[in-house]
């Protein structure tokens, strides 16, 4: 008796730590000819989904387990000569696997956005006019700041 209570206090306790992001959906129109990059959508082959931190991982279950749908990323990890590239500042996060560059279909850029400001796992926040995705990244946030650094029209 005392083994199964056990087990079943186990299994209620590694069933909360399950990331709600395991029940979002990735079907739909918005998903049709996407691949998938080590369990994360990506908008072309160039999109390198492999090396996230931790916390960035942590953070991309936690946005898809908000909204129920899985995010499609655009760009996450780059070298230093594809970031040099794409004209990305030299001392990107996306070079130290700390951010990601993404668009969820179906949801409204500006919900998105709406969300990063207030989960305390966002570093910096980039939203870009014109384009359909957001960049977050997981940097520490500067002394006195309550939400991330936000840059480039956000």
């Amino acid at each position: 008796m005392r083994i199964l209570s056990s087990l079943i206090v186990m299994v209620c306790l590694l069933g909360a730590c399950a990331p709600m992001a395991m029940f979002a959906s990735g079907s739909g129109a918005g998903y049709n000819g996407l691949r998938s990059d080590w369990g994360t959508y990506v908008s072309h082959s160039n999109v390198n989904a492999f090396c996230l931190s931790p916390k960035l991982r942590l953070l991309i279950w936690d946005i898809e387990g908000h909204f129920g749908k899985k995010v499609v990323m655009n760009s996450g990890y780059r070298t230093p000569w594809h970031n040099a590239s794409v004209g990305g500042a030299e001392s990107s996060f996306h070079t130290k696997c700390m951010a990601a560059d993404f668009y969820i279909p179906g949801i409204a850029k500006s919900r998105v956005i709406a969300y990063a400001r207030n989960n305390g796992l966002v570093g910096g926040l980039g939203c870009y006019p014109g384009q359909n995705f957001v960049h977050v990244d997981v940097r520490d946030r500067p002394r006195g700041y309550r939400g991330p650094v936000t840059f480039s029209g956000c």
